[in-house]
């Protein structure tokens, strides 16, 4: 059963809050046997026990995630005391992997094999942190070592042809598409003018409202979305029935004709007696989205959703979830929103499902044509309350407000910038018809990067995109510092130069649903309960008003038809 909770103001556990735990560690150019004691053997020893067994012992009091963050903090407590044991960092690495920080896994493997360059499970492990941030040649070359240390290493061999295989698709695709000139909107366009993609005549499900042609050159019926149209088809999703592949493109070719003409940035006036809800992470939990639509209720004019980007992948109903989102944005253009996340891209769907899926449900040119289309999906929202905010209440700053004195809300899926002195017409403007995110860049940070604790910009611990920070750590023990400078604040820099009241973002699990962070310039809503089916947290949506109140709510996850997530993945079932 789904419940709901709501609140005003951001979550004060513990549990919602982010744990970051120090990427960096004592410098091994500078340490020996000698210089580490008896006594610290024995702690680091007591300390590693300790984590081991946090997986199971510490289940019965908090959620997996949890158990996780307390073993990598027991391991780096450890690895303060004796930082020459190569075991400690591999398995850090491994509950690293397992928050999805593999930035951070990365360098704790890869200081594993610099301790002993015969670690196999270190190789192993670093491994499937480059698949996971789709890096497979690097892969590659890990689990190429990883055999030839162990040739009967059955779990390596196994990776090790998977990786390959996938590296040779991804090769054998892009030499493709260099030969493609025509897109795969125009393709499906065509391909429907031409009476290549009727509907069976003996389907009796859900069915678009037939309209005249404005075409005389086409004999093929134009259709139009209706809310009974939406209805009946979610019904049928819940029912595990399909729809025909002409209506799934009609419904795609429609979203398309609208985000197309959208700018990079898409603003939304908040008038009187209209609200909007934010929406994070789906992920393809289509039975967790229908709970959290049943309290948001559906969009209308005077109620509008912004869904934050990563409909699809992990979750194995990415094709209802992205389908249900897909048909209210046409049946409601200027009251849904739907802003591209790191997900709705090319590389992260060949190997996290959605790519499996779509082509196991509707075929590959399906596939092709979600593909196309995600890449002119905006990058951002600004929501624009019209009305003077609200008196503050006692104890309450005075927020950063927009040159007309209005609060305003900046969303997207990832975060902020390598660089000071980004504006919001910058971001307007970037291209991204026909573009893939990449590795730097604006669209690539808008998608990727995260907030960290510290003040300035750092490394990624996922290995894609920076940190952005706000507050100063103060840590004991030896751990270096290079990685938490104390730069300016990124977050209120940012806000205060574009008169924005605060960000949201999604893109990273908080265990409430939702957290606070930078002050109350950065918060983080992230939809997708007991994600995965393994972490145990909660999702969330946050509401906003005309005069920019918010009012945020949280939910649990429900019952599901058995399938496992990532049924439809490739290249790393056997992480």
């Amino acid at each position: 059963m789904s419940s709901a909770s709501s609140s005003s103001s951001g979550p004060s556990s513990p549990a919602s809050s982010p744990t970051l735990i120090d990427p960096t560690s004592p410098s091994l150019g500078t340490l020996s046997l000698k210089d580490i004691t008896d006594e610290d053997r024995a702690t680091a020893a007591e300390l590693k026990k300790l984590a081991n067994t946090a997986f199971g012992a510490i289940l019965s009091s908090y959620t997996l995630a949890n158990a996780f963050a307390e073993a990598a903090k027991l391991y780096g407590q450890a690895i303060e005391k004796n930082p020459l044991d190569s075991t400690l960092f591999c398995n850090r690495a491994y509950t690293r992997m397992k928050m999805e920080e593999n930035g951070y896994a990365i360098a704790d493997a890869t200081r594993a094999i610099e301790l002993d360059p015969k670690y196999v499970k270190a190789y192993y492990r670093r491994a499937l942190c480059q698949l996971s941030i789709i890096k497979p040649h690097l892969a590659l070359a890990d689990l190429r070592i990883v055999v030839k240390l162990d040739p009967s290493n059955k779990l390596g061999k196994a990776q090790l042809e998977a990786t390959q295989k996938l590296i040779k698709r991804m090769q054998f695709e892009a030499a493709i598409e260099v030969g493609e000139e025509e897109s795969p909107v125009s393709r499906c366009q065509e391909v429907i003018k031409d009476g290549g993609c009727e509907i069976d005549r003996n389907y009796t499900g859900p069915m678009l409202e037939i309209i005249p042609s404005s075409d005389p050159s086409s004999n093929q019926p134009k259709y139009k979305i209706t809310q009974k149209f939406v209805d009946e088809m979610i019904e049928y999703y819940r029912n595990g029935k399909s729809l025909p592949r002409r209506i799934v493109w009609e419904i795609i070719l429609g979203v398309h004709s609208i985000i197309f003409n959208e700018a990079s940035m898409v603003e939304l006036a908040l008038d009187d007696g209209v609200t909007c809800d934010i929406i994070g992470d789906t992920h393809g939990q289509f039975y967790d989205l229908l709970s959290l639509l049943e309290l948001t209720g559906p969009p209308s004019e005077t109620h509008c959703i912004l869904f934050n980007g990563d409909f699809v992948d992990r979750g194995s109903w990415s094709v209802e979830v992205v389908m249900t989102l897909f048909a209210y944005k046409w049946l409601y253009p200027h009251r849904v929103l739907l802003n591209r996340g790191n997900h709705e891209t090319k590389d992260m769907n060949k190997v996290y499902g959605f790519e499996g899926e779509v082509k196991h449900k509707h075929g590959e040119m399906t596939y092709k044509l979600f593909a196309d289309v995600f890449t002119s999906l905006p990058l951002a929202t600004l929501l624009c309350p019209t009305l003077p905010p609200s008196p503050l209440k006692k104890g309450e700053k005075q927020p950063i407000l927009s040159p007309e004195g209005r609060k305003r809300y900046f969303v997207t899926h990832g975060g902020l910038f390598s660089r000071d002195g980004v504006t919001l017409d910058e971001i307007k403007k970037i291209p991204r018809h026909g573009k893939q995110p990449g590795n730097e860049g604006l669209m690539c940070e808008l998608l990727w990067t995260d907030p960290q604790e510290a003040p300035g910009r750092g490394p990624s611990k996922r290995g894609v995109g920076i940190g952005f920070g706000m507050k100063q750590l103060h840590r004991p023990g030896n751990f270096a510092t290079n990685m938490a400078r104390t730069g300016p604040d990124v977050t209120r820099r940012w806000c205060e130069l574009n008169g924005v009241t605060a960000m949201y973002r999604s893109h990273e699990v908080r265990q409430g649903g939702y957290a606070i962070e930078h002050d109350g310039l950065c918060i983080t809503v992230f939809s997708a309960p007991n994600y995965c089916d393994s972490v145990g947290n909660k999702g969330a949506y946050v509401r906003i008003d005309a005069k920019g109140d918010t009012l945020y709510k949280t939910f649990d996850a429900v019952p599901h038809p058995p399938m496992k997530p990532m049924a439809y993945a490739s290249g790393m079932g056997l992480m």
